[in-house]
């Protein structure tokens, strides 16, 4: 069976340098999409977790390749962002900060005895759980 034949059934071929042919196509006639294999993306692209890593955001801009791997039987995809397009990640006002922080203490709040708890509120009880007995689920 000859390379390509392999290939068009969805085989992967590896190379003598240990590439895996399945997934490297750079130019996209393959997948429609440049495409890498795992731990093969050039420099200046990264996924998002990489952005998000170095305080970075796509900024808006839609991914220019993907990296296709295998996990158990399933394929899985990353996509690749331009890093040169990058932008810093935006922090939250002090107006949403404040807000934050008054939501997660109205979670923590008993409506029946008015306490502030150390954890949140169970939403199946609806009150704290000295005040809901604990002894009935």
């Amino acid at each position: 069976m000859t390379e390509a034949a392999s290939l068009d059934r969805g085989q992967s071929h590896t190379t003598g340098a240990g590439l895996r042919v399945e997934f490297h196509d750079p130019t996209g006639t393959r997948y429609g999409f440049p495409t890498f294999p795992f731990d093969g993306a050039p420099a200046g692209l990264a996924t998002r977790r990489q952005l998000r890593a170095a305080g970075l955001r796509p900024n808006g801009f839609d991914p220019v390749a993907q990296i296709l791997w295998r996990h158990r039987s399933q394929r899985r995809v990353a996509y690749l962002y331009q890093l040169d397009l990058a932008a810093p990640k935006r922090t939250a006002t002090p107006a949403q900060r404040a807000a934050i922080t008054k939501a997660l203490r109205a979670r923590r709040t008993c409506p029946t005895c008015g306490l502030v708890k150390p954890y949140y509120i169970p939403r199946r009880h609806g009150e704290c759980l000295d005040c809901h007995g604990g002894d009935t689920p």
